[in-house]
């Protein structure tokens, strides 16, 4: 079987750069003919799109899914943490770090012990939504719609 190269006539102008972001423009050209009520509102979008992505970027590691689903669930000390995950006391360190920069953790210190809780509400929401989605019980598709009467 031979394979041939077909190719669509595309204009010349789609292939000279890539699209354009809002970010990309010049100031107000992207905002041309909105009024300045409209204009706050695109950038009040613009700046709560860029906190939603930094938010999901956070959570966009199985490590810190797995520590949060863990959290959910009440505090634990960093030990309690490593011995759910498996995993070695630096790794999980270095993720905990993150989550806490990110503010989707809190800690306090008791003796020699540090312990976790979720320490943002958008996360346990996320967290309790993400285990509805992924984890909960399944529900089977009816068939009784799709059998014949």
């Amino acid at each position: 079987m031979a394979i041939t190269a077909q190719t669509a006539a595309i204009p010349d102008a789609d292939l000279e750069a890539p699209a354009a972001t809002l970010t990309d423009a010049p100031a107000g050209a992207a905002n041309a003919g909105l009024s300045e009520p409209d204009t706050q509102a695109m950038e009040q979008m613009v700046t709560q799109a860029q906190a939603a992505a930094a938010f999901l970027k956070a959570l966009a590691h199985e490590g810190r899914l797995l520590i949060l689903c863990h959290l959910s669930t009440g505090e634990k000390s960093v030990t309690e943490l490593e011995n759910l995950l498996g995993s070695r006391q630096a790794a999980v360190s270095q993720q905990l770090a993150r989550l806490r920069l990110e503010g989707l953790v809190s800690c306090r210190r008791e003796g020699k012990a540090i312990y976790y809780s979720l320490g943002d509400p958008r996360a346990a929401q996320t967290i309790g939504l993400m285990y509805e989605m992924f984890c909960g019980p399944s529900v089977e598709p009816s068939t009784e719609a799709d059998s014949p009467t």
